[in-house]
C-alpha cells in the first residue's frame, strides 16, 4: 500500500522558515542561497519559440514530436558524446521532480521492494519508493546495504553530478553500479540533470559521464534509465523540460500510462525545447556566469573559515565548518548575517549546508563581504 497525504514528512523548507524570519531582519536584508531555482532570464531562442507555436489548438502527442525526439537524440550525439537512445526510448516529461517522485510507481514496485538511492541525497527520492509502498534504502556502495535488503532492490537511483554535494561519478563506479544491476535484473536509474555544469577536472574537458556511455553500459541500454532537465541549464525552470530514456522496454510501459493519464508535455514547449537543444550559446554563457558566482562564494566561504567538500559539478557549494559544528549551527550563524542556505539535514546528512550559485552578481558579492566581516 503506498503512501497516504497525511503520511507525508514535513515540507523541507517550512523547517527553515524560522531562520529565513531571522535572515530577513538584518539591516541590509536577506541574501537567500537555499534554493536552486534560477533567477536569470530565460534565453531569447526559448521565450521566442514559445510565442512561435503559441498557436496550439490540437492535443500534443505524450511521446513527444518526432522532431523533438531528434533534437534529444543529436544532444547525446554532440554534447554528451554517447550513442543516442532509440527514438522509441525517448519520453518528454514535466520536469524531472515528477519522475523522481513517480518512477518506482510507474515501474509497478510496491510493498516488499526496496530502491536504494544516495546517501546524502535530494528528498524525492525518497519520496517516490514511499509512494509505491516500497522502501527507501539510502547507500552508497552495494556493500552498505543492510543484511538482507540486496534480495528486495528492484530500483537503484543515482544522481551524478549530486544535488547537493555536486560530487561526479566515474565512468568505473557507473559501470561496476550497472553491471551489479544487471546481475539481479534490478534498473538503474540516473538522474543527470546537472551535468552541463562541470567544474574541477577532469569533468570540465571530458564531461560528466551518463549512465548511456557505452563505456558504461557496453552499448547495451537494458535496465537503464536516464533522466535530465533543462531547467538548470537553459533558466527554464518554469517551463518544466526534461525527459526520460534508456531501455525500450521500460520507456513503452511507462509511456502507455502515462498517455492514459494525459501526462504530456504541451506543444509549445515542446517547441521550446527543441530550440533550447539546438543551441548551446546560450549553455556556455549560463556556465560562465555560475563559474563567477562560484568562484566568488567558494573564496568568501573559505577565507571565513569554512572548508567546501566535493562541489565538482551542479549548482551548489557543499560547505562545512572545520571544527565541526552541526549544520543548523551553520545556519543560524548564517542567518544573523542575512545569509539563509540550505541545512544538509535535508539531504540525509549534518555536517553541511548547501550554497546555491543561484543567487544575483549582486546578492554574490554581498554575501561575500558579509562573510568578511566578524
Amino acid at each position: 500500500m503506498g503512501m497516504h497525504s497525511s503520511d507525508l514528512p514535513d515540507f523541507p523548507w517550512d523547517l527553515l522558515a524560522p531562520h529565513k524570519a531571522h535572515a530577513e531582519s538584518h539591516p541590509d536584508g536577506i541574501l537567500d542561497f537555499s534554493i536552486g531555482s534560477p533567477i536569470d532570464p530565460t534565453p531569447d531562442i526559448i521565450r521566442g519559440a514559445l510565442q512561435e507555436a503559441s498557436d496550439s489548438p490540437g492535443y500534443p502527442r505524450t511521446a513527444g514530436s518526432a522532431t523533438l525526439r531528434a533534437a534529444i537524440r543529436e544532444h547525446y550525439r554532440r554534447v554528451r558524446g554517447v550513442r543516442p537512445p532509440e527514438r522509441h526510448a525517448i519520453l518528454p516529461t514535466l520536469g524531472s521532480k515528477e519522475v523522481v517522485a513517480t518512477l518506482p510507481s510507474l515501474l509497478g514496485l510496491s510493498a516488499g521492494d526496496a530502491v536504494i538511492h544516495p546517501a546524502v541525497a535530494y528528498p524525492t527520492y525518497e519520496l517516490g519508493a514511499r509512494l509505491a509502498g516500497a522502501t527507501p534504502v539510502p547507500a552508497d556502495q552495494v556493500d552498505e546495504l543492510p543484511p538482507g535488503t540486496a534480495g528486495r532492490v528492484r530500483l537503484i537511483w543515482l544522481n551524478s553530478p549530486s544535488n547537493p554535494t555536486g560530487r561526479v561519478l566515474g565512468v568505473e563506479e557507473l559501470r561496476g553500479i550497472v553491471t551489479w544491476a544487471r546481475e539481479r535484473g534490478i534498473v538503474v536509474a540516473s538522474d543527470e540533470c546537472y551535468a552541463a555544469l562541470a567544474w574541477e577536472e577532469p569533468w570540465a574537458s571530458a564531461g560528466v559521464p551518463s549512465v548511456l556511455d557505452p563505456r558504461v553500459n557496453g552499448g547495451d541500454p537494458t535496465g537503464i534509465l536516464a533522466l535530465y532537465s533543462l531547467s538548470k541549464r537553459s533558466n527554464a525552470a518554469g517551463y518544466r523540460m526534461a525527459w526520460l530514456c534508456g531501455d525500450p522496454q521500460l520507456i513503452g510501459p511507462i509511456l502507455e500510462i502515462r498517455r492514459h493519464m494525459g501526462m504530456m508535455m504541451p506543444g509549445p514547449i515542446q517547441w521550446a525545447m527543441e530550440k533550447a537543444l539546438g543551441d548551446e550559446t546560450h549553455v556556455s554563457a549560463q556556465r560562465e556566469v555560475y563559474r563567477t558566482r562560484r568562484g566568488a562564494l567558494r573564496g568568501a566561504f573559505e577565507q571565513a573559515g569554512y572548508a567546501i567538500d566535493d562541489s565538482q559539478a551542479g549548482m551548489y557549494l557543499w560547505v562545512r565548518a572545520d571544527d565541526g559544528r552541526d549544520d543548523w549551527t551553520i545556519v543560524t550563524e548564517l542567518a544573523a548575517k542575512g545569509i539563509l542556505v540550505a541545512p544538509g539535514s535535508f539531504y540525509g546528512e549534518a555536517q553541511h549546508v548547501r550554497v546555491s550559485l543561484t543567487a544575483s552578481d549582486a546578492a554574490t558579492e554581498a554575501a561575500a563581504l558579509r562573510l568578511a566581516t566578524t
